[in-house]
């Protein structure tokens, strides 16, 4: 029974590797993942041929005609410490952010020795990363406006009021633009504050009409269905809406969920906030709590599709002002930075299902980092961190291992004798592994525990940012990246192979064929693994190997000491 419990767990962890692999080269070639579909690119002139202005409250889930929506004859370009910000007059909406502080990556196969192998190398310049765009490639843009009247919107025309539009040496910069229409006005004031990626945007309206109005006003965010430019097609992560309150916490939803109007989120509240997420970064407009709002979703026009939420203002009387604020954050998934703004947003990093775990592993990252001060290093300390924690049940597991291959030649013996009755052989063998206290499938355990670790390690490296073109020494310059020179994962598939040696050698063969293919199935699926990955991986073998060498020895010194008391 043993025997084939072990026979099973090893065939399981075989075509589970075989199918990762299969599936992230199903992705790599521009398919689907088995485990969520990707966001499909719409051709250019369709994502960036629509907008729409939002309804009032009451009918906030009907569509209103489609109006295009173009690149900026006369943009306004605000430039701060980390970002430029592009806004156009049409509507005083913002259609470009420039990250200063993140060049694109280039892809792993343009670089080191897969660059040289696939004769690929990166281009000569491939300049920052770009949230809000507009342009014939991306349509990605934060907008606001007035709702309830023929007030200002997000397409009408806007002058801008202010003449400074580069932050220098100051610590705070204010860019404001004005309208009127149907007798009020309106003025939106972006603040920008030194080292902070949020802008505080107030808008005031004052209402010169003769009459009381009470408008309501909307932020929102529209976007293609495209995946970013630059992300790296190995992996597929979320691109797409978030609404985040306290009823329902974090929701995240499908673009083809709104395409086939099945999205489900919580749409009267009086908290929270609205976002666009990519892999790495997040663009988020963030309401004053407390005060009730409309969210929804939308698609505008064939995948073009928005976010937002609506708010009802105070009655404002004639001659009389009225100034609301919000904050539109547009940068990166830093978690603590993203934790001091609003609420739930750090939960915009997107670590999959095993969250619950991934974010204890990223707190105990990230400390030790502060201690080390490089993130490679850290991922090190970690590893042994997480070795020493689970230590008692993988030491005993290797006791087993190496007990096993003590008796292997008595295990043969009983196969020889029983090879006509299974049966017999079975009772044999469980006769022999109690006698001698041997858990056939202990060897299995060390690698078992490792398993769920390593998986929420996989999504840290991919969600943190912070981990974004990490170094750790020499050849590795991005941890988040696969080693483009391949030295960690032949060195991962070396220490596999030392492994197996110190292990018992199964007496099936077919256990034994599965034992030497692992170590090449799993170099071959390192290779496109993240570089910070590879080395937990390693760090825990070559741990492994130590541990297990020691125990082999101790228990060798052990079956030596107690021979030598029988004599």
């Amino acid at each position: 029974m043993g025997k084939e419990v072990q026979r099973a767990l090893l065939w399981v962890i075989l075509l589970g590797s075989l199918f990762m692999l299969w599936d992230n080269y199903q992705v790599y070639k521009g398919g689907e993942s088995f485990f969520g579909p990707a966001a499909v690119q719409a051709p250019a002139e369709e994502a960036a041929s629509a907008d729409a202005i939002p309804t009032t409250q009451n009918a906030a889930k009907e569509q209103s005609l489609p109006q295009v929506a173009s690149a900026p004859s006369e943009p306004v370009v605000v430039t701060t410490d980390r970002m430029k910000v592009t806004f156009d007059l049409n509507g005083a909406r913002v259609v470009g952010s420039e990250m200063l502080l993140f060049p694109q990556q280039a892809s792993w196969t343009d670089v080191g020795l897969a660059g040289k192998i696939l004769g690929n190398e990166p281009a000569a310049d491939l300049g920052n990363v770009h949230l809000f765009e507009l342009n014939k490639n991306r349509t990605y843009m934060a907008q606001s406006g007035l709702v309830g009247g023929d007030y200002p919107t997000h397409l009408d025309q806007f002058k801008l009021v202010s003449s400074k539009l580069d932050m220098g040496s100051d610590e705070k910069l204010e860019v404001a633009f004005e309208a009127t229409k149907g007798g009020v006005k309106v003025v939106k004031t972006y603040r920008f504050t030194r080292g902070n990626y949020g802008i505080e945007v107030a808008t005031t309206v004052t209402n010169e009409g003769a009459a009381p109005v009470k408008p309501q006003i909307y932020y929102q965010i529209s976007r293609d269905g495209g995946k970013p430019e630059g992300e790296n097609s190995m992996y597929s992560t979320f691109t797409g809406p978030a609404v985040y309150s306290e009823e329902e916490n974090f929701q995240k939803i499908q673009f083809s969920d709104i395409a086939s109007k099945d999205a489900s989120f919580v749409e009267s509240t009086d908290n929270g906030w609205v976002a666009m997420i990519q892999h790495h970064f997040v663009s988020a407009w963030i309401p004053n709590q407390g005060e009730a709002r409309q969210n929804y979703v939308r698609e505008v026009s064939k995948d073009l599709y928005a976010v937002g939420t609506l708010l009802p203002m105070k009655e404002i009387a004639p001659g009389a002002s009225e100034t609301t604020t919000a904050i539109l954050y547009s940068g990166p998934q830093e978690q603590q930075r993203l934790e001091q703004l609003a609420p739930g947003l750090e939960l915009v990093v997107d670590y999959s299902w095993l969250t619950f775990l991934a974010k204890p592993i990223y707190w105990l990252l990230s400390f030790l980092y502060g201690i080390v001060g490089n993130w490679g290093w850290a991922i090190v300390l970690l590893t042994c961190i997480v070795k020493a924690i689970l230590y008692p049940i993988s030491a005993a597991g290797y006791r087993s291992m190496a007990r096993m291959k003590e008796v292997t030649p008595r295990i043969k013996a009983l196969q020889d004798k029983y090879k006509d009755d299974k049966q017999r052989l079975n009772q044999a063998m469980m006769e022999l592994y109690r006698n001698e206290k041997i858990n056939p499938v202990g060897g299995c355990l060390p690698i078992m525990l490792q398993i769920p670790v390593f998986l929420a390690l996989y999504w840290v490296l991919q969600g943190s940012v912070e981990l974004r073109g990490a170094e750790w020494i020499l050849w590795v310059q991005d941890l988040a990246m696969p080693d483009p020179s391949f030295v960690l994962p032949l060195l991962m598939a070396i220490t596999m192979f030392l492994q197996i040696f110190l292990n018992p050698k199964p007496a099936d063969p077919t256990q034994a064929k599965v034992m030497y293919i692992m170590p090449l199935v799993f170099s071959v699926m390192f290779f496109i693994f993240a570089a910070g990955l590879v080395l937990y991986w390693l760090t825990n073998n070559i741990l492994s190997i130590l541990q297990q060498w020691w125990i082999n020895k101790t228990i060798a010194a052990e079956r030596e000491n107690r021979a030598r008391t029988h004599k």
